[in-house]
C-alpha cells in the first residue's frame, strides 16, 4: 500500500498535521515528509496550510476522492485473500434503507454473532438513492433497499418480499376494520417520507396505480417520526408491517388494507458488480438470501 497515500488522507481527515501524526503513530516531521513526497509525485501542491488550520486545494480535492478509493480496494483486496487462508472474520459494512435498517437487520446481525462472533458489521442507515450511492463509492460492502432500483454499474438482487398498509391511528372510526377504501382517506392529511426514500416511491406508485389522490400531504423524514403523528391524530400513511409490529401489539394504532389488498414490494440488496467479496459479505449475502432476517413467527 502506498503509504503516502494513508497519510494523506488522514491529515485530511484529521484536519491537522499533528493529530494525524498521533493517529498513525509518527513524528510529525515524517508525516510532513510523506506529504512533500506525494506532491512531488503528484507534481502538485495538494494541502493549503497555516498555523490554524490544513484544507485541500483543487488538486488535493481530486487526489483526495480518488485516494479514498484506492485505499479501500486495496483493504478489500487484502481480506480477500486473508479470507483464503482463516475463517470468517473481520470488518462488514451494511447501508440499509430505514424500514429494513431499523426494522428487520437487527434481527439478522443477532444471528450473525450467534453464530460468526469473529464478524464485525458496522452499519449506516439512509434513504434508497444514499445506500446506493455509498454502494457506487466503495463506503460500504453491502446495500439493502426497499421497491424497485436499477443502476448499469450495481448488482441488485431481491430477496424477500414486503407488504405495505395503510396505518390510522386507534379511532373507533378505524376499530374492527382490516380494510379501508382509499376514497374514504381523500381528506385525510397523509404523511410521507422524503424524496429518495423507497418508502415514499411506495407511496407516489399506490396513490398513482390506483387514481387517488390526497388533497394534503407532509414531508417527513423519518418513520419514527411519521408513526408518533399518526398516533396523535395528524393524519395517516403508507408503511410496512415490519415497522409498525409493537405498535400494532400495543394498540396505539391499527394497520389497514388499502382497497382490500396490502401494497407489495422487494427489499433488494446491492453490490458492486463484481463476483470477488469478503467471507463476511460472503455469509452476510447467504443470510439474507435464506431469509435468515426474519423471525420465524413473522414469516
Amino acid at each position: 500500500m502506498d503509504v503516502s497515500l494513508e497519510v494523506f488522507v488522514t491529515v485530511v481527515e484529521k484536519g491537522n498535521f499533528t493529530r494525524a501524526a498521533e493517529e498513525l503513530r509518527m513524528t510529525q516531521p515524517a508525516v510532513s515528509q510523506y506529504i512533500q513526497a506525494l506532491e512531488r509525485t503528484v507534481g502538485a501542491k495538494l494541502l493549503e496550510r497555516t498555523n490554524k488550520y490544513v484544507r485541500l486545494n483543487q488538486a488535493g480535492e481530486i487526489v483526495f476522492h480518488h485516494a479514498k478509493d484506492i485505499l479501500g480496494m486495496y483493504t478489500r483486496m487484502q481480506t480477500l485473500v486473508d479470507d483464503l487462508l482463516h475463517r470468517a472474520s473481520g470488518d462488514l459494512s451494511i447501508s440499509a434503507s430505514y424500514t429494513f435498517g431499523e426494522y428487520v437487520l437487527p434481527h439478522l446481525l443477532a444471528y450473525m454473532h450467534e453464530v460468526y462472533p469473529l464478524i464485525r458489521p458496522r452499519i449506516n442507515i439512509g434513504n434508497t438513492t444514499e445506500v446506493a450511492e455509498a454502494i457506487l463509492n466503495h463506503q460500504a460492502d453491502i446495500g439493502i433497499v426497499e421497491g424497485e432500483y436499477y443502476h448499469e454499474n450495481l448488482h441488485i438482487e431481491a430477496f424477500a418480499e414486503d407488504e405495505m398498509f395503510v396505518i390510522v391511528p386507534n379511532e373507533e372510526r378505524y376499530a374492527g376494520r382490516g380494510e379501508i377504501s382509499l376514497s374514504e382517506l381523500g381528506k385525510e392529511t397523509w404523511i410521507v417520507r422524503e424524496s429518495g426514500s423507497g418508502t415514499r416511491r411506495a407511496a407516489e406508485h399506490m396513490f398513482t396505480s390506483r387514481h387517488f389522490q390526497p388533497d394534503n400531504k407532509m414531508e417527513f423524514g423519518s418513520t419514527q417520526l411519521i408513526k408518533e403523528s399518526v398516533e396523535a391524530g395528524l393524519g395517516v400513511t403508507l408503511l410496512s408491517h415490519w415497522a409498525v409490529r409493537k405498535e400494532i401489539s400495543l394498540g396505539t394504532l391499527i394497520m389497514l388494507k388499502p382497497d382490500g389488498e396490502p401494497v407489495r414490494r422487494h427489499f433488494s440488496l446491492i453490490t458492486q458488480a463484481t463476483p470477488y467479496h469478503t467471507k463476511a459479505a460472503e455469509i452476510f449475502l447467504d443470510l439474507l438470501r435464506m431469509n435468515k432476517a426474519f423471525p420465524v413467527s413473522y414469516v
